[in-house]
């Protein structure tokens, strides 16, 4: 498992915009989904069938950006 040591300096006291950059580094690093994913015990056939529904959409949403647009009257 990795180790992460996230950490942020608060200046002037503004804890609020400290938080902001804080969470940002943790959603960049992918810590929350991967902890998420950690919470519980997935089969390989259902994260599998999970991925593979995951490239589906994005193949259609691809195909969907790359029609032409439909014909109004």
């Amino acid at each position: 498992m990795k180790e992460y040591k996230k950490s942020v300096k608060i200046t002037d006291g503004n804890v609020e915009r400290a938080l902001r950059k804080f969470k940002k580094k943790i959603q960049e690093d992918g810590l929350l989904e991967e902890l998420r994913a950690r919470e519980t015990y997935e089969k390989p056939t259902t994260e599998r069938k999970r991925k593979k529904g995951a490239a589906a959409s994005r193949w259609r949403k691809q195909l969907r950006s790359q029609q032409l647009p439909k014909k109004v009257y």
